[in-house]
């Protein structure tokens, strides 16, 4: 049992608990002992993409702190709440209200590298507290803004809600006919909106969004409906993909409970090699594995420089820097 479970958390369950179930899963169906741990927390309020690593496969968990994510998320314009999501206070109001041509306008401005103010309500340390905490407690926050990257932000248009058609005055060039609305995104090239629904206000909108990691999707949903000249926060917010795992190979909860009671958790265990299928593959001889083993370089190793997943045979030796032909290992895995 040294691999990946992919969990579709639900809303609700801190990542934490999400550990607890699956070592549970592991007690009912008698695999005995292994260390557990989560790649990258995912929000209570939010579902979706929860990797947990097993065994020999939390050595890897780090990375998928590092690694790319993508979201869905629906911002909800005419309010905002004092955490940026469902559960906070109300502390602005707006009665501007976007139309679809407006949010298809603003969204390349939050694509590629941008600064972004993390939330107040959020797990970032001031002077050695919790943010959250701090905000709990009726103190100010302020937060240093950081460098992020949108690699792309997008619309999913069967999921727009509107109502009614936007006055006279207000996003009338942008609505009439494309006259001039910008390119369509990527999602919207299949199903091109019609005039009238590019014109439609909006009360919320569904946005898909693959980012870097530090990203704040609250901030973002904050930021976009700024600069629409309104206000908005997150009223659904779903992790479809964390590094290289995606919701298709995420499971229930209760698919988890069934295969532990079952005793076939093995059939839901991804190797742990899922975890670095970004990383090309180095195949070393028993003699070579052996060293490795033992926390010596490998010389004279014709591969690429960079990182390697050396494997001897199928079984997980390392995973190794490649510099000028020698090879050191970075994590070892005792398989």
């Amino acid at each position: 049992m040294h691999g990946w479970i992919i969990l579709d958390k639900p809303l609700g369950l801190g990542s934490t608990q999400a550990v607890s179930l699956v070592k549970r899963a592991l007690r009912d169906g008698g695999y005995g002992k292994f260390k557990i741990g989560h790649g990258g927390t995912l929000d209570p309020l939010a579902s979706g993409v929860l990797p947990i690593a097993i065994g020999e496969a939390t050595k890897l968990a780090g990375r998928l702190l590092d690694s790319d994510k993508a979201y869905e998320f629906t911002i909800r314009f005419g309010e905002q709440t004092d955490t940026l999501d469902a559960e906070g206070a109300v502390i602005a109001t707006s009665v501007v209200r976007s139309t679809l041509a407006d949010v298809m306008a603003v969204l390349p401005r939050f694509t590629g590298g941008i600064e972004q103010v993390p939330p107040a309500y959020s797990a970032l340390k001031v002077d050695g507290q919790r943010a959250y905490d701090l905000a709990r407690a009726g103190e100010e926050v302020v937060l240093a803004t950081r460098a992020v990257t949108i690699h792309s932000l997008e619309i999913l248009p069967e999921l727009v809600s509107g109502r009614g058609t936007a006055p006279e005055g207000r996003g009338g060039g942008a609505g009439e006919a494309g006259a001039d609305a910008p390119p369509l995104p990527h999602s919207l090239r299949e199903r091109s909106p019609s005039p009238s629904a590019l014109g439609e206000e909006l009360e919320e909108i569904i946005l898909l969004a693959h980012v870097s990691k530090g990203t704040y999707v609250r901030s973002l949903a904050r930021d976009v409906a700024l600069a629409l000249g309104t206000v908005g926060y997150v009223t659904h917010l779903r992790r479809t993909k964390a590094g290289p795992f995606t919701i298709d190979q995420a499971i229930s909860l209760d698919k988890l409970a069934e295969s532990g009671k079952a005793r076939t958790l093995e059939h839901l265990l991804l190797p742990l090699r899922a975890g670095l299928d970004d990383i090309p593959a180095l195949s070393l001889t028993p003699d070579q594995a052996g060293a490795l083993r033992q926390g010596r370089v490998l010389a004279g190793i014709a591969a690429d420089d960079g990182l390697h997943f050396a494997l001897a045979g199928d079984t997980p030796v390392a995973l190794v820097e490649v510099a000028d032909r020698q090879v050191s290992v970075v994590r070892g895995f005792n398989m």
